[in-house]
């Protein structure tokens, strides 16, 4: 397990996402309804923002409720929403004792009342916090969220020659963000899930078997120091990208 003090401060992720799977399993093995492992979830995440924290880690976008969720039984559904506001009601002041900025993306329209007053509550207290930023994606798909934003330019009238890739970007949720430059999953799937498609076309992926009720401070800065072992080329040649790091020294 990797500690805090094995990794380079000086090339820490700006932004790291996190595919937080496996709490249905977690809780099957321990005999409970799937709801539970979502109950026992809370401690990972904590776990994941204080590490970032500790990394002085940009933004930290942890995939906590996708558009395809909604499909799921309606009881899970609901606990699902319930979980949320007591979740969010009760680590308000974490957050702001940690200097971290509550944000959202996806569609946050489809969300219950309730769970959308208490969620811009937070967001609002947290807004002048100046440390990590912490971006649940709930309602959201990034096949949704490249629709969307299509949809917006169209009612823009804007012409196909003055859309480029820039254009596309200004009309996503993350325009405000940058792309991340490492995904965690766990729950052992090797797969991204319709998650920040579009953002991720330079991430580095990190993969592990671990549930992610497990998941702890170690967990993510083994996932880090990982990160920290490769090259990142852009496209240039390995020779270019040497050539550039000795120039900057």
């Amino acid at each position: 397990m990797a500690t805090i003090e094995q990794i380079d401060r000086s090339r820490v992720p700006q932004h790291v996402a996190i595919i937080m799977d496996g709490n249905g399993r977690w809780a099957m093995r321990q005999q409970h309804q799937r709801l539970f492992g979502h109950q026992n979830a809370m401690d990972a995440v904590r776990a994941a923002v204080e590490a970032a924290v500790a990394l002085k880690v940009g933004y930290l976008t942890l995939y906590t409720f996708s558009t395809e969720n909604w499909n799921r039984p309606q009881d899970e559904v609901d606990g699902l929403m319930e979980l949320l506001i007591t979740a969010v009601h009760n680590e308000t002041k974490t957050l702001m004792d940690n200097n971290v900025r509550l944000q959202t993306i996806g569609d946050r329209g489809r969300l219950p009342e309730k769970s959308r007053r208490v969620l811009e509550g937070c967001i609002d207290q947290t807004a002048a916090n100046s440390g990590t930023t912490l971006i649940l994606a709930l309602s959201y798909s990034s096949r949704w969220e490249i629709a969307e934003a299509l949809r917006q330019i169209c009612r823009q009238g804007l012409k196909p020659e003055e859309v480029d890739e820039d254009t596309l970007r200004r009309y996503l949720t993350t325009r405000d963000y940058p792309d991340p430059d490492l995904l965690i999953r766990t729950g052992g799937e090797l797969r991204v899930s319709n998650f920040l498609l579009w953002q991720m076309a330079y991430t580095e992926f990190y993969f592990t078997d671990l549930l992610w009720p497990d998941f702890r401070h170690e967990h993510f800065y083994d996932a880090v120091l990982d990160y920290q072992q490769r090259q990142r080329r852009f496209g240039k040649t390995e020779a270019q990208v040497e050539d550039e790091a000795a120039n900057a020294k």
